[in-house]
């Protein structure tokens, strides 16, 4: 005897809108080694733009790099973060997401306080060329 058979009730998990996360140990994983990988990588940033101040020689007076292509450097490592927090968000792994999306915040915020710093130093040179921290005559930053 053949019984009819009803269609399947509504299932939320399948079809389009369907929800799915990566296994949490994964997410976590990825989570933290991308967060460490951009912390290396700005330590390594600002590493270098200590290494142009620093000068054993004491007669003379050192100045540093202007903070423009350190800040670009900056930026190479939040459009990463960026592009991280959009796969992630694909995949969703939400563990990454939040992590990437709040390196991505403290990377635009040190590029904006550093570009007001480097801003506010290119002006004072550009006013008074002579001022402490200025090099050639206040002509580095143009």
């Amino acid at each position: 005897m053949d019984l009819p058979v009803a269609p399947p009730a509504f299932d939320a998990t399948t079809g389009p809108g369907r929800r799915r996360h990566t296994d949490p140990g994964a997410d976590i994983g990825a989570g933290c080694g991308l967060v460490f990988l951009e912390l290396i990588l700005l330590v390594g940033i600002f590493w270098l733009w200590y290494l142009s101040v620093f000068n054993l020689d004491p007669a003379r007076t050192v100045t540093a790099d202007p903070l423009w292509k350190y800040l670009a450097a900056v930026g190479g490592v939040g459009v990463f973060a960026v592009v991280a927090t959009v796969i992630a968000a694909r995949a969703g792994a939400v563990v990454t997401v939040v992590t990437q999306t709040i390196m991505a915040v403290l990377i635009c915020v040190v590029i904006v306080g550093g570009a007001a710093v480097q801003s506010h130093q290119d002006q004072r040179c550009r006013d008074l060329p002579t001022a402490s921290g200025c090099k050639d005559g206040g002509r580095d930053g143009d």
